[in-house]
């Protein structure tokens, strides 16, 4: 058996105080985690379900309807809005307003932008995690050398797991939002061209509809790393317990040099 003092016991003793360092402060970075997927995911679903209000309203657009007049695009119907293009629920949740003399609606461009940019942040904070899961799963390697903790490795293990699923879902995401991208650069969304398209090989609705499903899907991935956070939450509170008694117990034995003698206790003042 080490005695309190032994290299053996240091040893453990900076383990044992590293992995409380890294039990709170990854934990409370987790706990924002909880909330932040949540917030993505209502984000991606309101762009879904305004994408998905215009692409079927363009698709009940009745074959042999007629395609709109042109407009004068310095006349006065100009920045009227389309009424064959625009939905309110586009409207009401994004802002997207097709106008006649008008291009794309610069609340689609935004979207495309965001889609990417948010898209650009999951793939490398996906990285980052994955990395940091696999120096987590060799590090927890040497906790099996430490009896006291042998009821908390299921926990400290499947943490890590949870975090690994977060980091391939957040990779996922990435692809996700950047084909939903793709798609959506794929056609024309300035009135004319749709109007066109509709009266033609109507090509853009499915376009637009696809490109919200793989949305959807990217917030159902979002939603379920907020779900593993929360499985990780007790599990973190479980084996930070478990490492704190077992750092109380092995907690140096204090030497004469640290033991204050009776001598060195200061003067009464007179």
């Amino acid at each position: 058996m080490s005695q309190p003092n032994s290299p053996d016991t240091a040893a453990r003793r900076v383990l044992l105080d590293t992995i409380l360092n890294l039990s709170h402060y990854h934990r409370e970075h987790e706990l924002f985690y909880s909330r932040a997927p949540l917030d993505v995911a209502a984000n991606l679903q309101q762009a879904s379900r305004a994408l998905k209000a215009l692409a079927l309203r363009w698709q009940e657009r009745p074959l042999n309807e007629p395609p709109a007049e042109p407009h004068d695009a310095h006349g006065p119907a100009r920045y009227t809005g389309c009424d064959d293009l625009n939905h309110p629920v586009a409207t009401e949740t994004l802002g997207i307003l097709f106008m006649e003399g008008e291009g794309e609606p610069a609340e689609l461009h935004k979207l495309k932008t965001d889609l990417e940019a948010m898209a650009d942040e999951h793939e490398q904070g996906g990285h980052w995690l994955d990395e940091a899961m696999n120096g987590s799963w060799d590090t927890a390697t040497a906790l099996i050398q430490i009896p006291p903790l042998a009821t908390t490795l299921g926990d400290r293990h499947r943490i890590i797991i949870n975090n690994w699923q977060m980091a391939h879902n957040s990779t996922l995401i990435a692809k996700l939002l950047r084909r939903a991208t793709q798609l959506l650069a794929a056609t024309d969304l300035t009135p004319p061209a749709i109007r066109a398209d509709l009266n033609g090989a109507r090509t853009t609705p499915p376009l637009v509809l696809s490109a919200a499903e793989l949305i959807d899907h990217a917030a159902d991935l979002s939603a379920q790393s907020a779900v593993l956070v929360h499985d990780s939450e007790p599990r973190w509170r479980r084996f930070r317990t478990q490492v704190r008694i077992l750092a109380k117990s092995t907690a140096p034995v204090p030497g004469p040099s640290t033991v204050r003698r009776t001598d060195d206790a200061p003067e009464t003042p007179q």
